[in-house]
């Protein structure tokens, strides 16, 4: 847990900015955790089946502003009308962590703020 958290916060892009890297930094980040499988989904919105495959676990979210992070967390979500990979995002106990810290919070950018689209939570 700590080399996927730690991995994620060394690599984001400290400008405070995405490069629409999501994909590739939580991969690179889930390899340096001992996820080392032989493919791995190109967009970041695939990115669920392939962790319920690595053993995460769905967390119910029916109310995003009650939910609790818990450090690992894997949120994955779906395409906005500006982004048609989604996003995907790890949790390092204090930020939300892409290919940049979000320090927004949960939605990595306005797009994502204003239509809210679907997203499914993944915990280790």
């Amino acid at each position: 847990m700590d080399k996927f958290t730690d991995h994620l916060r060394e690599k984001a892009d400290k400008s405070g900015y995405g490069k629409g890297q999501c994909a590739l930094r939580v991969r690179e980040a889930l390899a340096a955790g001992g996820y080392t499988p032989s493919t791995w989904p190109r967009h970041a919105k695939d990115w669920g089946s392939w962790l319920l495959r690595a053993g995460f676990q769905t967390v119910k979210v029916t109310d995003l502003s009650a939910y609790k992070p818990l450090k690992g967390d894997v949120a994955v979500i779906q395409a906005t009308t500006s982004s048609k990979s989604g996003h995907i995002q790890g949790y390092d106990g204090t930020s939300w962590i892409s290919d940049f810290v979000q320090k927004r919070g949960f939605w990595p950018g306005p797009a994502y703020r204003d239509e809210t689209p679907d997203y499914v939570v993944y915990r280790p």
